[in-house]
């Protein structure tokens, strides 16, 4: 069991030595057949590391085949259409219009054009140029600003205020299109942290949002880090305005999974206390998490994220059965906290999946004992 053993202590030593575990992780696998230690993911349906997707937090096939003819023809149109048939004020919405701007800016990173090839993302300049009231088209060009400033420009800097500026601007015009849509208020405020909106200014923003779509995850989780500490908030701003969420939360809402966001975004950089994840804070967090997905629509869009986060906190906890419940569900998608903070999210993920079924392995748990 000594492999094991070091792997689990390795792992609470946080994310300084998570290059360690990367260089170990093949070890889970190479022992021989039979060895207590032979843990092997794929045992349990797991899917290949190389073939886990980075860019969504779960399936959304509809998005995957329209990006595809998208990006393939430069066509807008049925993105178009697909956005005018996704519900205005859900979460559904507000990923698809994310996933849509993140793929233009990813296009022009990638194709910045020149003498003889047009720049990447050619088909979000069209859709505005040609249909200048959609609403949908507005709102992601908004979102593309923003994530263009945060991609290509330094916070604090000319060049990304120039740019943020212009994004607000996208934001108000979006806003206008379509008064009831909480999308282009959902976008600006990663405006507002950005260009460091005063407290009043972004309550009043704030606010816009709660008259519109009261329970939307995604705005309360775009809202947490303008609270945070490492932005214009604090430690107990954060937590304040995550249990708040939590407290109003109706019923079947994963709002009360919003203090374990807050845990996330101020865990140390290097924690050597090997009982953190299993203490007072962290432990009601989890079970305020567990208890959303628990009580979630199995197709709520914003659940993928929770059993994401819920994966990290439950292997460094050593809950091997919990993480291994939540693993089931998520496998094969990867584009979520907190495996995107990583240069190569597949990988992190990997690692803690690995850890997951070592430690409920170790406990006496197989492929058969794992209900699905």
């Amino acid at each position: 069991m000594e492999i094991l053993w070091v792997l689990m202590a390795v792992v609470m030593l946080g994310f300084v030595l998570l290059p360690v575990l990367r260089r170990r992780r093949g070890m889970i696998e190479q022992v021989p057949p039979g060895h207590p230690d032979a843990a092997d993911p794929a045992d349990y349906g797991f899917v290949r590391q190389e073939e886990l997707d980075i860019r969504m937090p779960g399936p959304d096939q509809d998005l995957l085949d329209v990006l595809d003819l998208v990006q393939r023809t430069q066509d807008y149109r049925a993105a178009s259409q697909l956005l005018a048939g996704t519900e205005a004020t859900g979460e559904l919405r507000w990923q698809r219009v994310q996933a849509f701007a993140g793929a233009a800016s990813l296009e022009l990173s990638q194709r910045p054009g020149g003498v003889s090839e047009s720049p990447g993302g050619q088909w979000l300049r069209v859709w505005r140029s040609e249909q200048p009231k959609d609403a949908g088209g507005a709102a992601i060009h908004a979102e593309f600003l923003v994530q263009q400033a945060w991609r290509t420009a330094t916070p604090g800097t000319d060049s990304f205020r120039i740019i943020m500026e212009e994004a607000k601007a996208a934001c108000g015009e979006a806003a206008l299109l379509a008064p009831g849509d909480p999308i282009p208020y959902i976008v600006e405020l990663s405006v507002a942290r950005g260009l460091a909106y005063p407290r009043a200014e972004f309550e009043q923003l704030w606010l816009k949002i709660l008259d519109r779509a009261p329970a939307h995850m995604g705005a309360h989780l775009a809202a947490l880090h303008y609270w945070c500490e490492k932005w214009h908030g604090s430690r107990e701003l954060a937590m304040s305005f995550a249990e708040a969420a939590a407290a109003r939360a109706p019923q079947g809402s994963l709002l009360a999974a919003m203090p374990l966001f807050a845990v996330f975004e101020h865990l140390p950089e290097v924690n050597l206390v090997s009982g953190f994840y299993q203490s007072e804070t962290v432990t009601k967090a989890m079970h305020g998490a567990l208890h959303a997905v628990h009580s979630a629509r199995a197709d709520d869009p914003m659940l993928a994220h929770v059993r994401h986060l819920l994966v990290f906190f439950l292997v460094r906890g050593e809950r091997w059965q919990e993480a291994m419940n939540q693993l089931i569900h998520i496998d094969g998608h990867v584009g979520a906290l907190p495996w995107t903070l990583s240069p190569d999210p597949a990988a992190e993920f990997a690692v803690y999946r690995a850890l997951a079924v070592a430690g409920y392995e170790a406990n006496g748990g197989s492929p058969a004992t794992l209900p699905h």
